[in-house]
């Protein structure tokens, strides 16, 4: 009987795109397709890549191409198509000119893959989420932004280093939107089980807080041109991961809702269930009234953006 091979689409052949390729082809997770609109630059990085596998000890083939047909039944579409965020430039000034870039590529991705799960990773990303179920009319189930995950990671890094522990000891959600607005949770972020207020004072909780608002503009800022691109492969090697290998993972990730959290209509994110269908279930946590202030407050900053996009279709 053949071996029923998992294919991962990526679009967007840049440092996002290129090294979450490489991460989820090294994981041996699936094989996968690199797609962008610059002829060779697919190729040529899906080549190198593949010429590494004997060393990496994989198995995986990985595609480079320009032509959507060849991603035909892809079972995850990871898009990271778009214009990198320069220093002095917000995630919000990147919003009409990767509507248009998204919008094309989800539309050619999903016409060869129907059944396909969405993550999308192009910035500004809560609005991109939207661009992308108006664009393939997929269920919210199966349109996802990877956001909380990333910040939630860099959340937990600068607690680790800040107490001198493992980070894979600690635990951390990170809610709202992808941006300045985002609500860190330091309540129900823990070290080996114990709340992080447990083991620092408010103060150094706020400065590490405010750290991960500015983790993004914080890499810009250092590398002069382009932005992170490490910490998000890795991020969406986790979500396609749960995803393939129906893992069910809690992950936090920008999702539509629909009355959670008394927020309707709009992509936000919160903790979910993470598996084969992909969406499983939202996770509401009780939160103070402070906490779900910052939230709403962080959904008017993704709501400013959405009215954009409805006053300037075209």
């Amino acid at each position: 009987m053949p071996v029923c091979r998992r294919k991962v689409t990526v679009i967007g052949a840049g440092n996002v795109g290129a090294t979450a390729a490489q991460r989820i082809a090294e994981a041996g997770i699936a094989d996968v397709y690199l797609v962008d609109v610059v002829e060779g630059l697919p190729q040529g990085k899906a080549l190198d890549l593949l010429e590494a596998a004997p060393l990496q000890h994989h198995d995986q083939m990985i595609y480079g191409t320009n032509d959507y047909a060849d991603t035909t039944e892809s079972d995850v579409i990871v898009v990271t198509a778009g214009m990198a965020r320069q220093p002095g430039q917000t995630r919000d000034d990147l919003l009409l000119k990767n509507r248009a870039i998204v919008r094309d590529v989800v539309k050619k991705a999903t016409q060869y893959s129907p059944d396909a799960i969405l993550i999308l990773v192009t910035n500004p990303l809560d609005a991109m989420v939207h661009v992308a179920l108006e664009a393939s009319g997929f269920p919210r189930e199966r349109v996802i932004g990877m956001a909380g995950v990333l910040d939630s990671a860099r959340f937990r890094s600068f607690i680790a280093q800040d107490l001198g522990v493992s980070a894979s000891d600690v635990s951390a959600f990170v809610l709202g939107g992808h941006g300045d607005t985002m609500v860190p949770l330091p309540r129900y972020s823990t070290v080996g089980g114990i709340p992080l207020p447990e083991l620092m004072k408010p103060d150094r909780i706020e400065t590490l807080v405010q750290r991960t608002r500015n983790g993004g503009a914080e890499v810009v800022a250092l590398l002069k041109a382009g932005s992170a691109f490490y910490a998000p492969a890795s991020s969406v090697l986790h979500m396609v991961d749960s995803i393939l290998n129906d893992r069910k993972r809690v992950l936090p990730c920008a999702v539509l809702l629909r009355g959670e959290y008394k927020i309707d209509g709009l992509v936000m994110g919160v903790p979910i269930i993470l598996g084969a269908a992909g969406v499983e279930r939202i996770i509401e946590v009780s939160l103070t009234d402070s906490e779900l202030d910052a939230l709403h407050a962080s959904a008017g900053a993704v709501q400013s953006l959405v009215d954009t996009l409805e006053a300037t279709k075209g």
